[in-house]
């Protein structure tokens, strides 16, 4: 491959891993207010990129966004402390595309407060 055509090889795979890593971490989409919700959790994820619960609150359930698996472990919170039927009350930004989806900012589980971000 020659030198030219391998240069702009190389850059159009960063513009591409840039646009994903932007697509991805792009938290224009919510609104600048915190919330604070209190429910149950109904299903969780601990898989990556980052994690998921639905919280069941007095008026819908919520999809909120978690951090990743690692950061989340780092900060105590464990999968176990997720599973189904466990009281929480997230703190976060909702969604300004999807009035159901919030990205969490910290959890509290068994009185137990996790900073996310």
């Amino acid at each position: 491959m020659s030198r030219t055509r391998g240069m702009l090889w190389a850059g159009a795979c960063s513009v591409a891993l840039a646009g994903t890593a932007l697509a991805h971490h792009g938290w224009t989409g919510y609104n600048e207010e915190i919330q604070k919700l209190s429910g149950t959790i109904e299903q969780s994820s601990y898989g990556n990129p980052h994690g998921s619960i639905q919280l069941k609150t007095a008026d819908k359930t919520w999809e909120v966004v978690l951090a990743p698996p690692s950061r989340m472990t780092t900060r105590g919170l464990s999968e176990e402390m997720l599973k189904a039927g466990t009281s929480a009350t997230v703190e976060g930004y909702q969604s300004k595309t999807d009035e159901k989806e919030l990205r969490a900012e910290r959890i509290t589980v068994a009185g137990k407060t996790v900073e996310l971000r």
